[in-house]
């Protein structure tokens, strides 16, 4: 027992470090300017791991940290438009997208069901033709709710692993994020590192990336463009003539004007 209870002295104090040490993280960032993110450097080493063993592929790499007052207005619109419009208000978890994204996942899953029941009863007399029918379906897309907040959280010192001990010291690093940081300081840092395709972070590489222009100099339809992009980056990095990219952007565009950026 007391062997027991010294390994969960030390799990506690192991723990008890570890939010120390994100603390300090983000109290620096106060004053320094982060040019990195855990995920931008794993995603340096598996694109560096992925030039060396195929000839065909080309390392690219672009990443340019600019100020708050450099980024377009637009752009800051056009990301809290399309990811978390209540992202000045809340303190870092908006839980009404959180419960509006389980209702939204409950739904896909129920009708994802109930098609799978259809397909069972047309082919009763098949079942290995129903069997293959319904794992051909594909699954619904999970929605998160994740804030502005919460993806940089995940972006900044943790890994890309799901489980709820990472989910758990996520919620942490968010509220450490919104109780040391303001509004602005977490929308720069995020606009900085956000990934918007192969090898390409932050606002001005995606600028100059996607529309060879400074960040700066961005449209509200170029913005809103971006915006959307930012769930999937490397899908439509390459289907930059999507119809959905289209449609969405249009949308994107029209509840720009209702955001307040900070």
């Amino acid at each position: 027992m007391k062997s027991l209870g010294r390994w969960l002295l030390w799990l506690l104090l192991a723990g008890m470090a570890l939010q120390l040490f994100f603390v300090m993280r983000v109290a620096l960032m106060l004053v320094i300017d982060p040019q990195s993110t855990a995920f931008m450097r794993s995603e340096a080493w598996r694109i560096a791991g992925q030039s060396i063993t195929d000839d065909d592929k080309r390392w690219r790499w672009s990443a340019q940290w600019v100020s708050y007052e450099l980024i377009s207005p637009h752009l800051k619109r056009a990301v809290m438009a399309s990811e978390d419009a209540g992202f000045p208000e809340h303190g870092g978890v908006d839980w009404t997208a959180i419960q509006a994204a389980w209702n939204k996942n409950e739904q896909r899953q129920e009708q994802l069901d109930k098609r799978a029941e259809q397909l069972e009863k047309r082919l009763a007399k098949k079942p290995e033709a129903a069997e293959a029918a319904i794992k051909a379906l594909k699954p619904p897309k999970i929605l998160g709710g994740s804030t502005i907040t919460q993806q940089l959280a995940k972006n900044l010192l943790l890994s890309g692993e799901r489980n709820l001990l990472r989910k758990g010291q996520e919620l942490m690093l968010t509220l450490t994020l919104e109780l040391l940081l303001s509004k602005q300081r977490i929308l720069e840092i995020y606009l900085n590192s956000v990934e918007w395709g192969e090898g390409v972070f932050g606002a001005e590489a995606a600028a100059q990336h996607y529309f060879k222009k400074s960040s700066s100099k961005l449209s509200a339809h170029e913005a809103a463009r971006l915006a959307v992009m930012l769930p999937s980056p490397k899908f439509f990095e390459t289907r930059q003539g999507s119809a959905y990219l289209s449609r969405r952007t249009a949308t994107i565009v029209a509840r720009m004007s209702e955001v307040r950026v900070p």
